[in-house]
């Protein structure tokens, strides 16, 4: 079962996925007075205008033929049509085919469906019925293309395999004429802006217009590219062009008038045009292909030819190598087996930007053509980027595959730079069986360093591109490096070999400095230069964590059953986030040394990238052109991160789609277990321990300054009463407001005067007497942290006999001071009662021996622990004095 949200982290979106195989759908809003353009990209549905884009709802697989009127979207997907309203809201679902669906035509109030089992479904749009259902023979007649010709009242055209057209009768079910064809397989049909005229594509590579009233060929048009794959004719500024699509990404423009070919756009795509249809009255041609892109192409210019005027590309092959750009978390480098370095933005897809695709010379490549390009350079296998100097000089070095020249690459002109750099001794010839293999770059940005196949680390200088140095005298290491890193500070360089061993080299003066034996061979390194921690993956598939200032591994994790693809670190440091073959993505905490999540995507990570601002992981994978992104919960949701045990089985969590994902919120429907529930300090950690009190300072520092407050706070006028005083309902003193209950009017009020009315005693007064029999000082302590500092000083004024108290309530008030003490908690509000006590009473406290008893008591217990506090102070003191002028 795929998992929603339940660990560290939860799907969100996908970048870099833009179009697919099927072919998009155009379709006008009569209220908007816009076009809209529908593009199926894996299990979603992009609704695009001019300038946005609006991902639609999710299917559960991926759609595999898409259509469009003038209100609903039609998707399907294997069997199953589904009806999207509002771009977002699947509304309709039609169940009854027992095939894959592959055409589909909206027809009025029904849509019209065929599987590739030769079944033909009508189905009531609203209703969700069949209206009317046809089974052809494969064998004489297998539907490849449908359409609706205009004007023609219920009425459509199918192509067939075979060759030959049929043209029925939807609402009496009727066929109503067969056309004999051309003796090819039909591809694709199209309506003319002409009525009753069609064009034909032909698997051969011919377009036959067709005019299906008298069942003439109007004209007869041929490409050499391969079976017509789309076919569009353009209504603008009276031009009656016609364009046609082909397997190989070229598009010919055909001359209806003079019924010639008007020019080639080739290398339209890199892969088969999908779909092709020009916008109704305007110059624009839309097209896509299963090469990830969809481009606009406008035609202003003479010759007929078009040019792009905005686009939508991600890679054509699956990425390799995947890094975040820069501090704010905003782009995403991204290199991929179709050799082009890209960049996405995490923010809105038009600050995409893409770098191009690898050259050795950019000047014949251009000439060549993208087909017949032999300067291209082959797939980046590594790259590093640093944002520094980015403006001034290229900030990008990457190396490609089985090759040993490194390429710098600009992020700001959006091209590859100038500089190519490769050892001196190789300028001149190129060997075969020696490459670069590892990068990285300075955090200053003025120098890269490249290891080598043989075992060669050298440093180039970003800017012009000279080669300053080289580590060892002849090889850093014996075998193939497999990793380099640079710290921040550029004091040291490290270096892993597949031989097996790590070396730590001065930057500048290139001398070794260490070198330390692994228990296993490398197979890539990962510095996280902040905190000085170096992340080893070895070919065990182990991971090692090396702290650069010890030089000793300080971490060592194993559980995966893969091969190592790719790790990262959290900005902090803390986590290390690994993927492998073995499908899973595991994240490590560094503080602990235990796994805290882990969990299962359907096909394998190759990279991974966490955010500089820890806000989102990204992921690509085995076979796919997306890039993934993963939020982290941590920071916006109460995360577990107690270490998993050792039986834990991860679940499959199912990758992100092109919508964002929102977090489902499942703490309503949980219980909440241990690990999860607020830790609450308790009122004293240990009974040895001397505790204070939550109370803010006003509540007691100035208890003994209360009658100076009071003479500068006295008022020099007396108050003086509103002529018109407004409502107000009485309140309890106190610092927290209550009011006071209403009281109940007795009928009969006695005369008879209640003595015990005047006596006066507080609740504090009553719970100190209560306590001298029952020894419980909790009650009065609790009533008395409740109030002010002016409240405070009345009660212990009223517990002397002149104020209406006794001797015994004065004994009682010291017993809880001593209890205070011995407990050793609330400490500094037991020194400022006491102070406030003695300063009130110090000639009764004189003259009453009981009292000077229990406050001899008192004296002897603060005595102790003031004592003991003071040498724990002292001790601290001399450790800190010791630790600042101390030379470490």
């Amino acid at each position: 079962m795929a998992r929603e949200g339940a660990g560290l982290f939860a799907a969100f979106r996908v970048l870099g996925r833009f179009s697919g195989h099927v072919p998009h759908v155009l379709r006008y809003h009569g209220r908007h007075r816009e076009f809209y353009l529908a593009a199926a990209v894996g299990r979603s549905v992009h609704t695009y205008n001019v300038s946005t884009r609006r991902p639609g709802n999710t299917l559960p697989q991926d759609i595999t033929c898409l259509a469009a009127d003038r209100m609903l979207i039609f998707a399907s997907y294997d069997n199953i049509l589904h009806a999207f309203a509002r771009n977002k809201e699947v509304v309709h679902t039609y169940e009854g085919h027992k095939a894959r669906i592959h055409l589909l035509q909206p027809f009025g109030d029904h849509v019209i469906s065929v599987d590739v089992d030769n079944v033909l479904i009508v189905w009531n749009i609203q209703s969700e019925e069949q209206y009317l259902q046809i089974d052809f023979d494969k064998a004489t007649f297998a539907v490849s293309a449908l359409v609706h010709p205009s004007t023609y009242l219920n009425k459509i055209l199918l192509g067939s395999e075979q060759g030959t057209l049929q043209l029925w009768n939807i609402r009496s079910n009727k066929l109503l004429y067969s056309f004999p064809g051309w003796g090819l397989a039909v591809t694709t049909l199209e309506q003319a802006p002409a009525l009753d005229v069609v064009a034909v594509g032909l698997v051969s590579g011919h377009i036959i217009v067709h005019n299906i009233k008298f069942d003439e060929t109007l004209m007869k048009f041929q490409q050499d590219w391969g079976p017509i794959t789309a076919i569009s004719f353009r209504t603008a500024d009276g031009h009656p062009v016609m364009a046609a699509g082909s397997p190989v990404g070229h598009i010919a423009l055909w001359d209806l008038e003079e019924k010639k070919l008007m020019c080639q756009m080739q290398d339209a795509h890199s892969t088969a045009i999908a779909g092709m249809t020009f916008v109704p009255g305007e110059p624009l041609l839309i097209t896509n292909g299963a090469d990830n892109a969809l481009r606009v192409w406008i035609f202003d210019g003479p010759g007929g030819s078009g040019r792009v005027l905005r686009s939508r590309m991600g890679h054509s092959a699956p990425p390799t190598k995947i890094r975040y750009h820069g501090q704010n978390g905003e782009q995403i480098l991204s290199a991929g087996q179709d050799g082009t370095l890209q960049s996405f933005s995490t923010v809105h897809e038009k600050f995409n930007k893409s770098l191009g695709r690898g050259s050795i010379n950019k000047k014949k490549s251009k000439k060549k053509g993208l087909k017949l390009d032999t300067m291209a350079l082959p797939p980046i296998t590594a790259f590093a980027s640093e944002v520094a100097h980015q403006s001034d000089w290229d900030g990008i070095v990457a190396c490609h595959q089985g090759y040993i020249t490194c390429t710098t690459w600009n992020y700001q002109k959006t091209s590859m730079g100038a500089h190519k750099l490769r050892p001196e001794e190789f300028s001149k010839y190129k060997p075969i069986d020696i490459y670069a293999t590892a990068v990285d770059i300075t955090s200053c940005g003025n120098f890269a360093v490249i290891g080598m196949s043989t075992g060669q680390v050298d440093v180039y200088n970003m800017q012009s591109g000279i080669h300053r140095g080289r580590y060892g005298k002849e090889k850093a290491h014996e075998g193939a490096i497999r990793g380099v890193a640079v710290d921040g500070l550029n004091q040291l360089v490290i270096t892993a070999g597949s031989e097996g061993l790590i070396k730590f080299w001065k930057f500048k003066t290139k001398d070794l400095v260490y070198s330390t034996e692994l228990y296993s061979s490398p197979s890539g390194i990962l510095l996280h230069r902040d905190s000085g921690i170096l992340g080893i993956a070895f070919d065990d598939f182990t991971i090692s964590v090396l702290d650069i200032e010890t030089r000793k591994i300080i971490r060592t994790f194993s559980g995966h059953h893969g091969r190592i693809n790719d790790m990262t670190f959290s900005p902090d440091g803390r986590w290390l986030i690994t993927s492998s073959m073995d499908c899973s993505i595991k994240t490590w905490d560094l503080p602990s040394g235990c796994l805290i999540d882990c969990f299962l995507v359907d096909s394998a990570a190759v990279s991974l990238t966490m955010s500089p601002t820890g806000d989102f992981l990204a992921s690509a994978h085995v076979d796919d052109l997306g890039i993934y992104l993963w939020s982290n919960r941590s920071l916006y949701s109460l995360v577990s991160l107690r270490p998993l045990p050792a039986d834990y089985e991860p679940s499959l969590v199912a990758l992100p789609s092109t919508c964002p994902m929102q977090d489902v919120d499942v703490s309503g429907d949980e219980e909440p277990c241990d690990e999860m529930i607020e830790y609450v300090s308790p009122e004293q950690l240990g009974e040895q321990l001397v505790t204070l009190s939550l109370l803010p300072e006003s509540r007691w520092k100035n208890l003994l300054n209360l009658d100076i407050i009071k003479k500068k706070n006295k008022p020099r006028e007396p108050p003086k009463v509103p002529k018109s005083a407004p409502f107000f309902i009485p309140t309890v003193p106190g610092l927290i407001p209550r009011y006071i209950p209403p009281e109940e009017e007795s009928d009969a009020q006695s005369k008879v005067v209640n003595l015990g009315m005047l006596a006066q005693k507080s609740d504090f007064y009553i719970h100190l007497e209560e306590a001298l029999s029952t020894n419980e000082y909790k009650a009065p302590l609790d009533l008395l942290k409740s109030l002010g500092p002016s409240n405070i000083e009345v009660e212990l004024r009223g517990l002397a006999p002149e104020g209406g108290g006794s001797v015994e309530a004065m004994l009682s008030f010291l017993r809880m001071i001593g209890m205070m003490l011995n407990k050793k908690y609330n400490f500094e509000l037991a020194q400022a009662y006491l102070a406030l006590f003695l300063k009130l009473h110090l000639k009764i406290l004189s003259s009453e021996p009981k009292l000077l008893e229990e406050l001899s008591k008192v004296s002897m217990q603060l005595e102790e622990t003031w004592i003991h506090l003071r040498a724990l102070f002292n001790q601290s003191l001399c450790v800190l004095t010791y630790m600042k002028s101390a030379l470490l």
